[in-house]
Order: C-alpha cells, then sequence, then structure tokens
C-alpha cells in the first residue's frame, strides 16, 4: 500500500464507478482504507513517530467460459486510482483465465446503511496515555541502569465490499501492537508485547517490571547443553507455534497429502482425535477482546479461499473441539465438492482448555526442573507432513528448580511440531491475550495458554545472544 496525505475519493463513490464500468454485472470491488500511526523509542527516551493513510482497490469480474465462469482479478493503490481501468484490466484476466475450479454463484445483499460512511482515520494522539506511561517507565530503567526500546502501533482499517448483486458491506477494524525490550548493562536481554485494540489496553508499569525481574534471573548465567528439557511456554510463545498450526489447516492441501491434516489413508483426518488433551482451537469475529472483520473480503482467491464468496458472513468456527480435528479451510466450491462444510478464514485464533485456570508464575511454582522459555524466533518450517518446525529462543530462556527461576540459559535451536507439543503438555494455563512475536505483524489477534511441556527437543545449543 502507499502512503497517502491529500483528500481521498469517497470509497462509495469507487464503487459505484467500478460497477457501472463493469454495465453492472458479475463484479466485485473491495476498498480498503488503511490509517496507521507509529511511535518508536530507544535508549530510555521516544525516538520517531509517524503517520500514514494508505488505500488499495481491487476489482474482480467474472465472464462466461467454457464449461464455467471464469474470474480475474486487478488491484491498484494510491488515491488517484483508475477504477474503470481496474475493471478493464480484471475482465481481460477473467477472458484469458480457464473456468475458475472456485466458481459459485455472487452473494447477494444486504445493502448496510453505514456503506456511505468515510473511513475513520487513527492519529498520533492515541499514543498520549502510553506516552505518559512510558516516560516513567524510562526513569525508572535509568536508575537500575537498564536500557528500554521497543515500538508501538495503532492501525484502523475501514473496508467497503460491494457488488453487482447488491452486496454492500462495510467494516472498521482497528489493532494495535506494543512491543518493549529491556537491556542489562551486564549485556542481558528480555522482550514483551502486547496486542491491544487501543494505547489504554496495555499497562507499561506492570510490563517493565516483569522485564527486570527477568534482566534480575539473569544475574546468574547457567550453561546447558542440547537434549530434551520440560519447559515452560508463556502465552506469547504459544501463539508462535500455534498460529502455524492453523495455517496449516487448509482443506485442500490435506486432502492432496501436502500437510499434517492429511490422512495417511487418504483424505482428510477430519474427526480423527489429534491429542489426548481435550483442547479446543477456535476463531470468532465476535471473540472478547479479539472482534475482528465479520464477513469475507478477500482480493484473490486461493486453495481454501474464493472472491466468488465475498460478503459471505463469518462465525465462531471449531477447528479443534476437545482434541478432534472439527474444521478445515474451504471456499463454497471446495466443500460442496468435498461434501463438508463451508469454512472460510477468521481473522483471530484463540486455544483453551476448558476448565484451566493457573497463570504462568503458578505453572513455573509447580515445575520441579525445567526451562522458562519466554521468546520464540525465526521459526521455519522442516516439513510438512508432520509441520516439524525449527527455531531459536531469545531474549531469556530460564532455568527453574523446584519451582524457582535459578538463573539465566543459553539460548538453543529447537525442533518440534506443534501437535506433539500439544500432545505432551502436562500442565495447562488460562488462555490469555497473546502476541506472537514471529508471526504478529500479520496476526494480532490471538489468545493463548501457557504449558508446561514434557521433553521438548533443544537439538543443539545456539551461540545467539
Amino acid at each position: 500500500m502507499s502512503a497517502e496525505t491529500g483528500p481521498l475519493p469517497a470509497a462509495e463513490e469507487l464503487v459505484e464507478r467500478a460497477l457501472r464500468a463493469a454495465g453492472g454485472d458479475r463484479c466485485l470491488v473491495l476498498v480498503e482504507d488503511g490509517s496507521s500511526a507509529e511511535l518508536r523509542y530507544a535508549n530510555n527516551t521516544t525516538t520517531t513517530n509517524g503517520q500514514r493513510r494508505d488505500r488499495r482497490v481491487s476489482v474482480a469480474r467474472v465472464v462466461p467460459s467454457a464449461g464455467g465462469l471464469a474470474v480475474g482479478t486487478a488491484s491498484a493503490s494510491g488515491a488517484a486510482v483508475a477504477v474503470e481501468e481496474l475493471v478493464a484490466a480484471a475482465e481481460a484476466d477473467a477472458r484469458a483465465a480457464p473456468p475458475a475450479e472456485d466458481a459459485a454463484p455472487l452473494l447477494e445483499g444486504p445493502a448496510l446503511l453505514d456503506f456511505g460512511e468515510p473511513a475513520v482515520r487513527t492519529e498520533l494522539a492515541a499514543f498520549a496515555p502510553l506516552a505518559d506511561a512510558l516516560a516513567a517507565a524510562f526513569e525508572a530503567a535509568r536508575r537500575r541502569g537498564d536500557v528500554l526500546a521497543g515500538f508501538a502501533t495503532h492501525e484502523v482499517t475501514t473496508t467497503y465490499l460491494a457488488s453487482s448483486t447488491g452486496l454492500r458491506r462495510r467494516h472498521v477494524d482497528a489493532t494495535g501492537t506494543f512491543e518493549l525490550a529491556a537491556r542489562s548493562a551486564d549485556g542481558a536481554t528480555a522482550w514483551a508485547g502486547r496486542s491491544l485494540g487501543s494505547m489504554e489496553e496495555v499497562d507499561v508499569a506492570a510490563v517493565a517490571a516483569r522485564l527486570s525481574q527477568r534482566l534480575a534471573w539473569s544475574g546468574r548465567r547457567i550453561e546447558l547443553p542440547a537434549g530434551r528439557y520440560e519447559v515452560i511456554l508463556p502465552p506469547d510463545a504459544v501463539a508462535d507455534l500455534v498460529i502455524p498450526l492453523a495455517e496449516a489447516a487448509s482443506g485442500r492441501d490435506a486432502e492432496d497429502g501436502w500437510n499434517v491434516f492429511s490422512s495417511p489413508s487418504g483424505g482428510t483426518r477430519l474427526g480423527e482425535r489429534l491429542v489426548e488433551t481435550p483442547f479446543d482451537l477456535r476463531s470468532d469475529p465476535n471473540e472478547d477482546g479479539l472482534e475482528c472483520i465479520p464477513f469475507l473480503a478477500t482480493a484473490a482467491s486461493d486453495a481454501d479461499v474464493s472472491v466468488f464468496d465475498n460478503g459471505a458472513p463469518l462465525g465462531a468456527t471449531r477447528w479443534i473441539d476437545g482434541g478432534r480435528l472439527s474444521r478445515l479451510r474451504y471456499h463454497r466450491a471446495g466443500a460442496a465438492r468435498a461434501g463438508t462444510a463451508f469454512t472460510p478464514p477468521v481473522d483471530n485464533l484463540v486455544l483453551a482448555l476448558d476448565g484451566a485456570s493457573a497463570g504462568l508464575d503458578e505453572l513455573v511454582a509447580g515445575t520441579r526442573r525445567g526451562l522458562l522459555l519466554t521468546c520464540l524466533w525465526y521459526l521455519r518450517e522442516v516439513d510438512v507432513s508432520t509441520l516439524l518446525l525449527t527455531g531459536l529462543t531469545r531474549d531469556g530462556v530460564y532455568l527453574v528448580e523446584d519451582g524457582e527461576v535459578v538463573g539465566a540459559v543459553n539460548n538453543f535451536r529447537f525442533n518440534e511440531s506443534p501437535l506433539d507439543v500439544l500432545g505432551r503438555a502436562v500442565e495447562v494455563g488460562r488462555t490469555e491475550r497473546a502476541l506472537s512475536r514471529e508471526w504478529g505483524e500479520w496476526m494480532r489477534r490471538s489468545a493463548m495458554p501457557s504449558l508446561r511441556v514434557a521433553e521438548f527437543n533443544m537439538s543443539s545449543v545456539s551461540p545467539a545472544s
């Protein structure tokens, strides 16, 4: 998306122009108006800030094709998008395309009353409560001889979706992140992050106090070899592992034998018990604190998501229900072909165990000997069939003995599958809002429990500091 500073034409005007250019026939228009603000800080002081606006316009055009329907898409960014040219480009793309495997009737209505409302914007003033709290945290860090750094973002996206069938939908989506890193005079580091809807939701003093505690734990350094260890994972680190599990939930890929949800005997593992612990993995646009866009809005089709399904309402979806695989992503055409439920993606993710109530500190207190992993990073997929991931620990690995943290440990490279991690969980905490450090740039709405996991595979010692 490009940054814009001048006035933008009304989204409703662009939509209607595009539909007229298509002759009011088999056309979808998606306008995404974004507004963002950013605050950065380093060396115990704020350093830079800024704000920007973005606009992206996408058009999907459907034309008859031998044996079915073909679809073409075109997108452009900026204040002066020539929507008539986009419609022509999308139609040319459609006429050169084969029949679409995901073809389905375009959805109709409703035309919502707020469709003509202007886009909502954020401003740097959104950071006012955060800046005041940071100033106090910086002063406390200077007194301790520590250094704080990080950044905060706030983004508001107004989505407009319209079609030649009368569909008119609009949604305003606000997200934010707060990240804080601390470094002590002797080089120890710690990190914490929060996802949020507004800056008032973050308790800067509490985050800074937790980082200070972790730096104090690093006063004693302990070297440990590679091996299998019992580990405690806080919600943010659990999100690092579970988000790739949700991303792998492609029905088409599972049918084709390309992911961890493929059955060895062919087809998918739908209905199969994946883990003995009765975890629920769910998404819901109305999830408290994680609310997100309640209808499908996509600029292009892929194996599981179809432009033909634009405007479809999104509801509560249980991907894993009581430890069993309950849903995989399918667009309408794919679901009809597979004889299963139409299941579009939802922009949040929650992992929970019914009745779990312990916090991270309680899991630590119940550990005889293990490692507290506060942060994972640089995760990469090694084996798609098992969803084996490799990654590194970062910014704080601590040895726990008899329920107490006794010192900081060297970093490791690990090799683990998220399903295996869930299967070896020996204690599960309450579900809390989380921010994945690895995936949080695009998946900000997640809530995860803390986990105590047996036999976590630290495959080698990492020289990273």
